[in-house]
């Protein structure tokens, strides 16, 4: 018996952003929704660089820049939809959205992502 064919973080992260650019069309939000690049697999010469340039470990996959429900904003950890786990830099971080008023989800899968995006934008927008 052959194993499972589970996606790549990558592959559902693509699959992810495919789906936002499909539903632009519905909630315009979308079109702000944004991958942060810390997972990419680099040369040394590039990881040096990009953490010159800001990379920080732990900081989530994915920012939607839109205030909802109470929250500045959402951050998505994608991860697989079996075997992810989450790294103690990234628990950090999912402190630090709490504390600054971000909603953080750790999703399994771009399904269940896209639909907690759509939750989200259905939230109420409460001004600050």
């Amino acid at each position: 018996m052959s194993k499972p064919n589970i996606p790549t973080e990558e592959q559902e992260q693509m699959a992810l952003f495919e789906w936002a650019e499909t539903m632009v069309h519905i909630n315009p939000e979308l079109r702000w929704l944004y991958a942060i690049h810390n997972g990419l697999r680099l040369s040394v010469g590039m990881r040096v660089k990009a953490k010159r340039l800001g990379t920080k470990k732990g900081v989530a996959d994915v920012c939607l820049p839109v205030a909802r429900g109470g929250y500045h904003g959402l951050y998505i950890e994608l991860k697989r939809q079996k075997g992810g786990v989450f790294s103690e830099e990234q628990m950090g971080f999912v402190q630090f959205c709490d504390d600054q008023g971000y909603l953080y989800l750790g999703c399994a899968g771009w399904g269940i992502a896209s639909r907690n995006i759509l939750l989200y934008l259905s939230m109420r927008h409460e001004p600050h």
